[in-house]
């Protein structure tokens, strides 16, 4: 019995693990130098997700594994903490998602605009 206890136990703790401490804070991005914003899977200058500088600053495995997924739109991205950033409009948003009229609804980021673009 008491070995079906410690197996349930360790399963437990494991599980609790897998847990962030507070799962409700954003993750940060970091600007490694001017115009450039990135997190932990894709780096972005003001014209867009690069390769050259996600290799540079994350390395040249997450590089590859970011641009070996097809292609995609590099001048509209998302960050993993929900951040999204369009190249043509030089806007960072606090979301991707459209209000009921078409248009873009998610607050403008002031912090990350003026990191990435500048304004």
């Amino acid at each position: 019995m008491n070995k079906y206890f410690l197996s349930f136990f360790i399963t437990l703790q494991l599980m609790g693990a897998a847990i962030p401490v507070d799962a409700g804070e954003r993750a940060a991005l970091r600007s490694p130098q001017s115009g450039v914003l990135c997190d932990s899977y894709l780096c972005a200058s003001d014209e867009g997700v690069s390769r050259e500088l996600t290799e540079k600053n994350l390395g040249t495995k997450v590089a590859t594994k970011l641009f070996s997924q097809g292609d995609f739109n590099l001048t509209e991205f998302t960050y993993a903490n929900g951040i999204f950033c369009d190249v043509k409009e030089r806007v960072c948003r606090e979301d991707r998602y459209f209000g009921v009229d078409g248009k873009r609804s998610g607050t403008v980021s002031k912090k990350y605009t003026q990191l990435l673009f500048g304004q």
